[in-house]
């Protein structure tokens, strides 16, 4: 038995950890197992979703191949343990890259599946999932599924965000869209308030490909932030030197997000940030900020931390989001990364798939335990009373009835669960 954490590093619980280097061996890994396994890409996701406790994990980063890539029409074939980052490197150079991924690259083309992904540009690209043209599916009976929106698209609609649970996903057919190149023209806009935000978020939708702010949650909850828009740029020449890898090299012995740090960051970061600015940025720097920081998750402490990620109608998005900012500047207990964006019309492609037309919030919080948690249920409650749900994939906590409430297509997906498949995540929120 092995520990596996999750990106949050909440525990470390044991698992049989199989490494299989092809799905030959992965067939022979799930027909071997004692009980109920779980398919682990890079462990990028938050909470619970990624760990099966006591259990096996088929670790699919060893089925990592490059199949197929037609660079006329960029359609790529690729076995499921992929990284995003392999997809933009081999595709950049003839002008293809991902239509959808994100805040990291360092994830797997099959948890990006599982958890049916979206990024900085809903409101033109959807989500992951709407750019998946294929996939083979292999049950924990040994039986191969080959689904896509027109083969089985039930099967097809149940594997998209369905939290790696209707089986493993070994084999990707990828839809990339074509680019001019790898820079983009970026502009930064301070925000006074919510109104603003939404202001801003309205306007720039038909013009600018990433949208996205910065929120500093202890302002008073008044929505205070900076807002970040990126397009391709037309005649991609670069102006940005690559950023510099650094990492947290140990885990410190208190977190290093607390009430002496938090404040002063979020004002000094807001002050030398809001005044209007527009730049010429590679891809990598702007959209995945953090990945240039090894084991940032590290500065969190011994205890870990959780990511509070929720997503509330357009009809009642500004309120929510007023009440949510209170409560959160009224605990005292702030973020450094608080993310806030909105999302486009087009309807999600997955049962369990989390974007839907509204408005969405993402917080870190330092494991503080009891306190942390009660807050946690002060903002269930706003989003419950919104009409809105949390994010499975960064999710530790989130209580049974809610994720009911959220996911009202749960009773259809049911019947697509491999039974020789479980998650600490789908015990706790699907078994009785």
């Amino acid at each position: 038995m092995k520990a596996i954490a999750s990106w949050g590093r909440l525990s470390s619980p044991p698992h049989r950890v199989c490494t299989p280097r092809d799905p030959q061996a992965l067939m022979h890994d799930i027909l071997a197992a004692k009980g109920p396994g779980l398919a682990y890409g890079m462990g990028r996701s938050y909470g619970d979703v990624c760990l099966n406790p006591g259990g096996d994990l088929w670790m699919t980063s060893g089925l990592d191949h490059l199949l197929e890539f037609d660079v006329a029409t960029g359609r790529l074939l690729c076995e499921a343990g992929v990284l995003l980052r392999d997809i933009h490197q081999l595709a950049l150079p003839y002008g293809w890259m991902l239509p959808v991924s994100p805040g990291t690259q360092c994830i797997t083309v099959g948890g990006a599946i599982a958890n049916d992904v979206h990024g900085k540009n809903h409101h033109g690209f959807g989500n992951f999932g709407d750019h998946v043209r294929q996939l083979r599916l292999l049950r924990s009976d040994g039986q191969v599924l080959d689904c896509g929106p027109e083969l089985l698209p039930e099967w097809f609609a149940a594997t998209l965000g369905g939290l790696g649970l209707t089986g493993v996903i070994v084999q990707v057919e990828l839809q990339l869209r074509r680019v001019a190149g790898p820079w983009l023209d970026t502009e930064v806009c301070a925000h006074a308030n919510l109104d603003e935000f939404f202001e801003l978020a309205a306007t720039s939708e038909q013009e600018w490909e990433h949208t996205v702010s910065w929120i500093d949650c202890l302002a008073g909850g008044s929505g205070r932030g900076l807002f970040m828009r990126a397009r391709t740029a037309v005649d991609q020449e670069g102006a940005e030197p690559t950023p510099r890898s650094r990492s947290m090299p140990v885990v410190p012995p208190l977190s290093l997000v607390n009430s002496l740090t938090l404040r002063p960051f979020n004002f000094t970061y807001h002050q030398l940030k809001r005044w209007p600015r527009r730049r010429r940025s590679h891809y990598a720097a702007y959209l995945y900020p953090l990945d240039h920081i090894g084991h940032w998750n590290r500065l969190y402490g011994p205890q870990g931390f959780y990511q509070y990620q929720c997503v509330v109608p357009a009809s009642v998005q500004r309120d929510a989001m007023h009440a949510l900012l209170r409560a959160v500047a009224a605990s005292g207990q702030g973020s450094f990364l608080a993310v806030l964006k909105t999302f486009g019309q087009r309807p999600s492609p997955g049962m369990l798939s989390f974007p839907m037309p509204g408005a969405t919030l993402a917080l870190d919080f330092p494991n503080r335990g009891a306190s942390t948690l009660a807050l946690f249920e002060r903002l269930d409650a706003i989003v419950r009373e919104a009409g809105g749900r949390l994010y499975a994939a960064k999710d530790a906590r989130m209580p049974h009835a809610m994720f009911a409430a959220g996911y009202p297509l749960l009773p259809a997906f049911l019947p697509f669960r491999d039974p020789g498949i479980s998650s600490a995540l789908s015990r706790r929120l699907m078994d009785e």
